[in-house]
């Protein structure tokens, strides 16, 4: 099983984290040295050209992919969808301590997909450049992340360990840009190409800077989008620039409507509840689920609570198992914290 960029355990022209370049100075990562983010005029007009309403030639829905990343995720989902089913399925217990680690420090649990196109979740994989592991960190910012590296151990190997690892590298790179396919590029070219791109393109829109960045990165950005798609049938937050999140949540496309809106129940919850979870039980579609409680799984993790907002009917299915939900999100995450040993056994 192999994807795009590995070769015998080589990843050719790719700038991993810790990677200094020449331009990577302390004063290019202030954020006041970047340009200020454009805003368009008119929401509502720019949205129309921002995604394509169609289902790709595999079936899986295209509603918010952006319209240049179309031939790129066909031919990514082609060649290589059934690998990544393959890892899906043995991927599952992996993902399950990874979900729970990402969630926990406040981000998307989707962003578990970037380890997947930087290491197939191998925790041997090594690059040219040196980087190692699942998340393939370099030395330098293995260390400053807070993972032991020496002759006698490298904690860059351990999954567990190292996705605490990359949670506090990407919340870091995430405060720097505000954008999830910023935050990829960065991840993978550093940040030093993705605000000189910012600087040359005169734009904070990765789909309008991408030109300006190596095209590993550019590739990256992409190859990320396409694995989201494969594995969760769709797209999600971290698959849209910041430009295009806003746009959505600003009720343009998956907002409610009105007679859903007075078709539903809210009502406050507290504790460490998981949406996946919750849709097992109330028997929801992930989509619907979302555009009724947008960013549920970060908010209940950073807030530990919410106003969950529910179609009657699966609200009273809800508060009905509410107990037996919260009890399985408990053990899920438990669970998920338990295999600490995981990435030794790939």
């Amino acid at each position: 099983m192999s994807l795009p960029g590995y070769s015998a355990g080589r990843i050719p022209n790719t700038i991993h984290p810790g990677q200094i370049l020449p331009s990577d100075t302390t004063d290019i990562l202030k954020k006041d040295s970047l340009l200020p983010v454009a805003s368009l005029r008119d929401p509502k007009e720019g949205f129309k050209d921002l995604f394509v309403a169609t289902t790709l030639s595999n079936g899986i829905s295209a509603e918010q992919l952006n319209p240049l990343a179309v031939s790129f995720v066909e031919d990514y989902i082609s060649r290589f969808g059934k690998s990544l089913e393959e890892l899906k399925d043995w991927g599952r217990p992996y993902f399950d301590m990874m979900d729970a680690i990402l969630v926990e420090r406040g981000l998307p649990k989707e962003l578990k997909y970037l380890a997947v196109i930087e290491s197939q979740l191998k925790s041997n994989a090594r690059s040219w450049a040196g980087a190692v592991g699942p998340w393939q960190f370099m030395p330098a910012t293995g260390r400053n992340m807070g993972l032991k590296v020496n002759r006698k151990i490298d904690e860059r190997r351990d999954l567990y360990k190292s996705t605490y690892a990359a949670s506090k590298y990407l919340n870091s790179l995430f405060d720097l840009y505000g954008d999830w396919l910023l935050v990829i590029a960065a991840y993978n070219g550093g940040p030093g190409n993705v605000n000189s791109a910012i600087r040359k393109s005169g734009s904070r829109d990765f789909w309008v800077l991408q030109n300006f960045l190596p095209v590993e990165s550019r590739n990256h950005v992409k190859k990320f989008i396409a694995t989201h798609y494969m594995m969760e049938g769709g797209g999600g937050i971290t698959t849209l620039t910041k430009q295009e999140a806003g746009i959505l949540s600003s009720g343009l496309n998956l907002a409610i409507d009105s007679a859903e809106a007075a078709g539903s129940v809210i009502r406050p919850i507290t504790g460490r509840y998981n949406a996946a979870i919750i849709l097992k039980y109330i028997s929801m579609d992930a989509t619907g689920f979302n555009r009724f409680n947008p960013n549920f799984d970060k908010v209940i993790a950073s807030e530990g609570k919410y106003s969950l907002r529910l179609p009657a009917e699966k609200m009273d299915l809800f508060l009905l198992k509410k107990n037996e939900i919260l009890g399985e999100s408990i053990q899920w995450l438990l669970d998920g914290a338990s295999v600490t040993q995981a990435s030794g056994t790939r």
